[in-house]
């Protein structure tokens, strides 16, 4: 898995600074900051950290913790990696600005399996919209004068221009989408675990709900083409980083030799180096042992 990786390119946006804005209809957004400045990455050379800091912000929506905290977790992880490219992952293709429509899966976010495309566009542009004009398949996108801007949509062209657009300063994703979705992934990996965990304890009705659960998970795969370079080289179309990161995390679910796990103290995703690795570091795997023997202590003088 790791060599596959390796020799695998695919590029992602990210900016050094974002911000939390509300819309006049009160729902919250993220975006780049005003005069933030984009870096072009490969989001592919971040694994396994992408995953995992995923994963450990969805932990942290499914226990609850304080909203303070998540926020701060959710804008930590937009400001290593990027937004999540939400626009260009729902539909059912990338390139929907080639149609007349855009055609949607079911999916947290959009009830309706169709919707015209300036209204979805008007999702994801709630302060200020790009210069579109959309007649029929035809798509004409005048970018603005910002000269940065200029140079972003040019190392891109060669992509869709919807995934050419989510680059831009003006692109927004809703924070509690953004939220969920880290939050499904958490939830998926808790699922995979629990299922072989509790095997023995559960009947097949609950290893039903179970296996249902994780049959939910999945998506549109990427696509990909090889370009003969030093060497053959996979290039992943990635256009949207949580399609990516989902394809990165459904490797490492069933890798056998650094398998996912939950630490049994803090809760935190980790790499075990074996299958039955049950804390994320000696001071977890100390600290739990000391309370636990503090538990038992306590039980024998009551």
């Amino acid at each position: 898995m790791k060599n596959l990786f390796e020799q695998s390119r695919s590029h992602w946006v990210r900016y050094d600074h974002y911000e939390l804005k509300t819309a006049e209809d009160g729902k919250r957004y993220i975006t780049p900051g005003k005069n933030a400045k984009p870096d072009v990455y490969n989001p592919l050379k971040e694994i396994p950290n992408i995953v995992l800091d995923a994963l450990n912000v969805g932990m942290l929506l499914m226990g609850r913790k304080p909203e303070a905290e998540v926020e701060k977790a959710v804008m930590e992880f937009v400001t290593r990696y990027g937004l999540l490219g939400l626009m260009t992952a729902l539909p059912t293709t990338p390139t929907f600005m080639d149609y007349e429509a855009v055609y949607l899966p079911k999916n947290h976010f959009i009830k309706e399996e169709s919707m015209a495309t300036g209204q979805y566009l008007s999702l994801f542009y709630p302060f200020d919209q790009l210069d579109v004009v959309k007649k029929g398949i035809e798509s004409t996108w005048n970018v603005s004068r910002d000269r940065t801007m200029i140079a972003l949509t040019m190392t891109f062209m060669d992509e869709p221009m919807a995934k050419n657009m989510s680059f831009q300063r003006e692109y927004a994703e809703p924070y509690d989408w953004v939220a969920q979705q880290f939050k499904d992934w958490a939830f998926t990996l808790s699922t995979s675990i629990l299922y072989y965990n509790d095997y023995d304890s559960i009947d097949e009705d609950a290893r039903g709900l179970y296996r249902k659960a994780m049959a939910a998970f999945g998506g549109i795969a990427p696509s990909y083409h090889i370009e003969l370079l030093d060497k053959p080289t996979i290039y992943w179309d990635f256009h949207s980083l949580l399609l990516g990161i989902q394809m990165m995390f459904s490797f490492m679910l069933v890798d056998d030799d650094q398998p996912l796990r939950l630490c049994k103290h803090c809760q935190k995703v980790f790499l075990g180096s074996r299958s039955n690795a049950a804390f994320c570091s000696p001071r977890c795997k100390n600290q739990y042992n000391v309370y636990k023997s503090r538990e038992k202590s306590k039980g024998e003088a009551d």
